[in-house]
């Protein structure tokens, strides 16, 4: 498998398998064996949150927000993060940095390449959460009611730039990766080259529903398997199955039977048909 960053279906599946096991329950203790991932692990507040019920864990882009009452605390996987529920006093391995215990229940985060993130949020809701400057400038969920073809059409309006990265990027739009760019672009046919801001809104009209449908689909399979990145419970997905572009140069396109193609955009790669996509 390819090294790939967990995108929003990941963190999705992520989310719906550990709140279960945990909203509702108080946070015994916080275990931190590093003083630091990407930022410093919050050793200094852990009496802000630690004896503290879980009130909700929601998501926002690819961060998940554990909702304390008077603060949040903010997780992302970075490249190679995944979290666990475990039983307590399950044995900690080589790359296993934090242990949040919930009486029995146990909800590790391991991350090989440090490249993650945990931080203490202070603030009695998610308005004062946002303004962090992780999370102020994020753009709109792609599966909200909001993300429409108007919406988008607007937000595309005088852009030269190609399509794809511009889905990508996550001040306009959150959570849609390569791989899940890559995919919608290919179901609604429009090349990946195409400059955004010349799509029609009847083009837009399709790729809007076929994003939101591609995202989940992709979170109902469990996500993608992914290098270092498994469920709460150890499984993996199997999004990938259905990837019609994806990781397939040179391969027949499932349409039409032409190669499909691959290019670099914006340092990422990108695989599309030059026959379906126009």
């Amino acid at each position: 498998m390819n090294f790939r960053m967990p995108e929003l279906p990941e963190v999705e599946v992520t989310r719906r398998g550990i709140a279960p096991a945990l909203v509702g329950r108080r946070l015994t203790s916080a275990d931190f064996r590093a003083p630091a991932l990407r930022y410093p692990l919050p050793h200094a507040q852990r009496a802000a949150f630690v004896d503290q019920r879980l009130i909700s864990l929601t998501r926002r882009a690819k961060y998940l927000l554990l909702n304390f009452g008077t603060g949040h605390l903010l997780i992302h996987l970075g490249m190679s993060g995944s979290l666990r529920l475990l039983p307590t006093n399950t044995p900690a391995q080589k790359h296993d940095h934090v242990d949040l215990v919930f009486d029995e229940t146990t909800l590790r985060m391991r991350d090989p390449r440090r490249f993650g993130a945990m931080l203490w949020l202070e603030g009695d809701g998610l308005n004062d959460t946002f303004t962090h400057p992780l999370l102020a400038k994020l753009g709109i969920e792609p599966l909200d009611e909001a993300f429409d073809a108007h919406w988008l059409k607007a937000e595309l309006a005088g852009i030269k730039s190609a399509i794809k990265p511009v889905l990508m990027d996550s001040h306009r739009i959150v959570g849609i990766g390569n791989i899940y760019a890559t995919e919608s672009l290919f179901r609604a046919g429009i090349n990946p080259r195409t400059a955004a801001g010349k799509i029609s809104l009847a083009r837009l009209q399709r790729l809007v529903p076929v994003i939101k449908t591609t995202l989940h689909a992709a979170i109902d399979a469990g996500g993608s398997s992914l290098r270092d990145f498994i469920h709460s419970d150890g499984s993996s997905g199997y999004f990938q199955q259905q990837y019609f572009a994806y990781g397939r140069t040179g391969q027949p396109c499932r349409i039409c039977g032409h190669a499909i193609q691959e290019i670099r955009q914006a340092q990422r790669t990108t695989f599309y048909c030059t026959h379906c996509q126009r």
